[in-house]
């Protein structure tokens, strides 16, 4: 009888863990996962910055429209980043706010704007390069060094 509790007792000292070929399986399967989510979140936060642009120039262009329904015509160009898009009303000396700040990119630059006083253009460079929204063509040199898609509002 004892040669058979030494039996057990072997089989019961036996320890189960898992084998190096198994652990390497699962670290492999986690690495490619967190490869996949990583490189969807690029995408997710390029497209996230491109909205905000967008959503920053309509308003701006907002601005402006209500600017030349005041003035008679748009401005030359407009103010720095953080700064108010104003005008001194001539006829009584007040000053009209449009825009209390103007926005400044989420990269930290500013928007290209030209306007001659009857027509304007307002640019800006995204990231995404799926964008629908994007120019077809980019002719507006300033996106050739960032991402080479560039997203344009003219006056209506």
């Amino acid at each position: 009888m004892s040669i058979i509790q030494n039996s057990k007792f072997k089989i019961q000292n036996f320890q189960r863990g898992f084998t190096l070929v198994e652990l390497l399986i699962v670290v492999a399967i986690i690495g490619i996962l967190s490869t996949l989510l990583t490189a969807n979140f690029i995408g997710v936060r390029q497209r996230s910055k491109d909205a905000h642009r967008k959503s920053d120039l309509r308003q701006v262009q907002s601005a402006l429209e209500l600017y030349r329904s005041d003035q008679g015509s748009y401005p030359n160009a407009i103010p720095n980043c953080g700064n108010p898009l104003s005008s001194l009303m001539s006829p009584d000396c007040s000053s009209a706010t449009y825009l209390q700040k103007v926005p400044i990119d989420p990269n930290g630059s500013s928007y290209t704007y030209t306007s001659n006083g009857t027509t304007y253009s307002i640019v800006s460079c995204l990231e995404n390069g799926n964008d629908s929204e994007k120019d077809s063509t980019n002719a507006n040199p300033p996106c050739d060094g960032v991402s080479g898609f560039s997203y344009t509002l003219k006056n209506p």
